[in-house]
């Protein structure tokens, strides 16, 4: 490692006479003249004239700088001696043995080693030192000469950013002391051996995040050194759940192995009555992921001094996992037409997109949608140390005008009015929870918060969403920051149904207040099970602690007036769905309920129309319309079944398969308004992976993966996509035509890389088909185990 010296006579000079000094290293006179005469040819009058003149501004180089070179990676003094000796000589033979330098710095930086293990960063797969702040590591120090603490100061120095400061806590002076202190850069010797001493060094819990750069000062009463940089001394430093100081700290040891340590985990889809899920690889270790994800900070162009507050991390990562206005990770695309990428059905895991990403130095992977998003953020965070994980909310709202409920507006025959109807419910919606502690808001409002990635709407002026506490949502205290307002909505904002009068203007006609938020799901802690988390985001449906919290959001809304009184309703109607809904191919059949609690009879006039929807709640195109006459006796429950046949669906289908039924209705005698929505989706079948053959690193192993078509119809250009954390790289098989109810297998090659419990996850897409996705379970046996 190149070394800076300053001269003895640099260091001692006084005022403008450097010829001030402690009285040895300078040159002699004769040895003045033979550099002059060595150095006339080189040099012009003018500057050998000034040189004598006035010495101190037109040094020789040679005068006063001496260089060294620091070789790291060795541990042995001897061999760092023998180094040093084949190099020219530099200067004084007196200087060299009394200045203190570095020969060479060993950073323990082995994953099986004390600083990877204590510090929870071992799975990483990067020869790196990666270590979380808040707690001391530990490193090895070779000298030129035995370490005297009476005589010799050393410090070491981190940088990071482009332009470190000292006051911003990018360019960190680490002075070694007696005695280490919590909650500050320190470093002590612990141990010395000879010319080698062992430095345990301290970081406090709020450091700044990212990639430091290290350097070594040695000053002593003979001289000064500074090393240069060696990237191969780079530091990693992420956030600390371990760390009780740390904004980021969680106390459970189980909570922190599932939402900081897994690199597996769950991504729930669907509509409520029909929840679907898939595994995603997070793979946060992967070689490269870390690189890549301090790479989407510094592409943010958010200044490192900020890097060191969560807060201020999600939010950045939030606006970074989108491309909307930053040129982000993921371009979302909700068109259907992905030709010109990859369609987001496709993907099961977040390295192949941050690795593509990365590569292309910045350039938006083509194509996201929501779970997406949401994938690759709860790979961000774990990867820098922020416990995070994925959650979907079903029947999600979006409100397009912050008025905190969620509008429906229709003519005056009952019939939605596409143009207006701006506010949309998605079957499901996918975001993220991360945990930190908000010392910027009022006491109670740590733990969990909800971020988002998908650009819905603008935050500051940028999309991106959160963290909004939810205590603060559950509460309904949408004034506290961040996008707190955004999160209600989406979870607990009443449905209201608005009617055109002659006039032009709108009567609200109808509210629905348990139609939005249902089955808020997550991966359990410890399993593959559902987790269902609603009661952290709502009180319970219906409760006054609910209704309370909803009329304080609303109080804050755009619309805080538009709630009318309760109308006293005799008639409802629902419906139902058996079992797990209708396959995907065949013919959907649900159940609509009527009931009149009245003693007298009541005639209905109920319009249906079911429509293919986007998952986002966006009509794509109407494929049946009926209106029923309907009568009832009283306190009568009359079931109509209701039948959408496959031939009205199958050309307008889109990726999730997701339809609406709308009823709206009147009751002749009481003009009751009836309206409800019903979403529901056809199921997709799965792929079915057959593992063959003994599962070793190192040696080759197979899977059988195998599909039937559902549908009467053939599949054009078929793809599968498999991969598996330590088992297979993703990439794209191109199958090609699959018949109609045709039954299909394939053989895939691969050799385990990494030991223990792996998953092998595969999807087929097509134009036809998407969401079609199967994984297995395979134990992989060490090659000493296998032996």
């Amino acid at each position: 490692m190149p070394v800076e010296t300053r001269s003895i006579r640099d260091r001692s000079g006084v005022g403008r006479f450097p010829a001030v000094t402690l009285g040895f290293g300078d040159d002699t006179e004769e040895e003045k003249e033979e550099k002059e005469e060595n150095d006339d040819k080189k040099e012009n009058g003018c500057r050998r004239w000034l040189r004598k003149v006035c010495p101190c501004c037109c040094r020789r180089p040679s005068d006063d700088e001496v260089t060294d070179t620091l070789v790291t990676g060795i541990d042995d003094p001897e061999k760092g001696e023998e180094t040093d000796e084949e190099k020219p000589a530099t200067g004084g033979s007196e200087l060299d043995e009394l200045l203190l330098k570095v020969r060479s710095i060993d950073l323990m930086k082995s994953k099986s080693g004390q600083n990877r293990t204590e510090h929870h960063t071992d799975l990483y797969q990067s020869e790196d030192l990666i270590i979380r702040r808040g707690q001391t590591f530990q490193m090895w120090m070779t000298l030129s000469r035995p370490y005297n603490a009476d005589t010799d100061k050393l410090h070491l120095e981190l940088k990071t950013g482009p332009l470190p400061t000292v006051s911003k806590g990018t360019h960190v002076i680490i002075p070694f002391v007696e005695d280490l202190e919590d909650g500050r850069w320190e470093a002590n010797v612990v141990k010395q051996d000879d010319r080698r001493i062992k430095l345990s060094v301290n970081s406090p819990p709020t450091a700044v995040i990212g990639r430091y750069q290290l350097t070594v000062e040695t000053n002593s009463a003979n001289g000064q050194f500074i090393s240069t940089h060696d990237p191969a001394n780079d530091i990693y430093m992420l956030f600390n759940p371990w760390c009780e100081d740390d904004a980021v700290f969680m106390d459970s040891e189980e909570e922190r192995q599932e939402y900081v340590l897994n690199d597996i985990g769950r991504i729930y889809y669907g509509t409520q009555n029909q929840i679907g899920v898939r595994t995603w690889n997070y793979g946060q270790f992967d070689d490269g992921i870390l690189a890549a994800c301090l790479f989407i900070m510094e592409k943010s162009g958010t200044p490192p001094s900020g890097w060191g507050d969560p807060v201020n991390v999600v939010r950045v990562i939030s606006a970074m996992i989108n491309s909307v206005d930053d040129h982000g990770v993921v371009a979302g695309n909700w068109s259907g037409v992905y030709s010109d990428g990859t369609s987001p059905t496709v993907w099961s895991g977040s390295v192949e997109i941050l690795k593509e990403y990365y590569k292309n130095k910045g350039t938006p992977v083509k194509y996201g949608q929501c779970w997406i998003f949401a994938g690759v953020f709860t790979t961000v965070l774990r990867c820098l140390g922020i416990p995070g994980r994925t959650v979907t909310n079903f029947s999600s709202a979006h409100d397009t005008d912050v008025s905190l409920t969620t509008d429906v507006y229709l003519d005056e025959n009952l019939e939605p009015i596409d143009h207006l109807n701006a506010d949309s419910i998605w079957n499901f919606h996918v975001w993220n929870d991360c945990w930190m502690a908000r010392s910027d808001l009022p006491p109670g409002n740590g733990g969990w918060q909800a971020v988002d990635a998908t650009p819905q709407e603008t935050s500051q002026g940028t999309f991106r969403c959160g963290p909004a506490s939810l205590a603060a949502v559950r509460h309904g205290q949408v004034f506290l920051k961040h996008d707190a307002q955004f999160v209600f909505a989406e979870v607990n904002s009443d449905k209201i149904y608005w009617q055109r009068n002659v006039d032009g203007t709108f009567s609200q006609i109808y509210s629905e207040k348990k139609t939005v938020g249902h089955l808020i799901s997550t991966k359990a802690v410890g399993s593959n099970e559902r987790h269902d988390i609603t009661d952290l985001y709502k009180h319970p449906e219906g409760t006054e602690a609910e209704r309370i919290a909803v009329e304080t959001a609303c109080s804050y809304g755009s619309k805080a007036g538009a709630y009318s009184s309760p109308t006293a309703a005799d008639v409802t109607v629902e419906v139902s769905m058996d079992g797990e809904g209708p396959k995907m191919g065949g013919d959907a059949e649900l159940t609509i309920m009527l009931r009149n609690s009245s003693s007298e009879e009541r005639k209905i006039i109920l319009h249906s129309q079911a429509a293919v929807m986007y998952y986002t709640g966006v009509h794509k195109a109407t494929v049946r319309k009926d209106e029923t006459d309907v009568d009832l006796l009283p306190n009568e429950e009359k079931a109509l079944e209701w039948t959408l046949e496959y031939k009205d669906y199958k050309d307008q289908l889109i990726d999730q398969a997701a339809l609406m039924l709308t009823l709206s209705g009147r009751v002749k005698e009481t003009q009751q308004v009836l309206a409800t929505q019903f979403s529901f989706r056809l199921r997709t079948p799965d792929l079915f992976i057959k593992p063959i053959g003994k599962a070793v690193v190192g040696e080759k192993m197979s899977v059988e993966i195998s599909f039937t078509n559902p549908l009467p119809q053939v599949l054009k250009a078929v793809i599968f996509h498999v991969e598996g954390l330590g088992l297979q790289t993703a990439h794209t098989i191109h199958y090609g035509d699959i018949g109609s109810h045709a039954s299909v297998s394939l053989t895939e090659h691969f050799v385990p890389t990494l030991p223990g419990p792996r998953k092998l996850l595969a999807s087929l897409n097509c134009r036809q088909l998407t969401q079609v996705h199967g994984v297995v379970d395979i134990l992989v046996e060490d090659k000493s185990d296998g032996a």
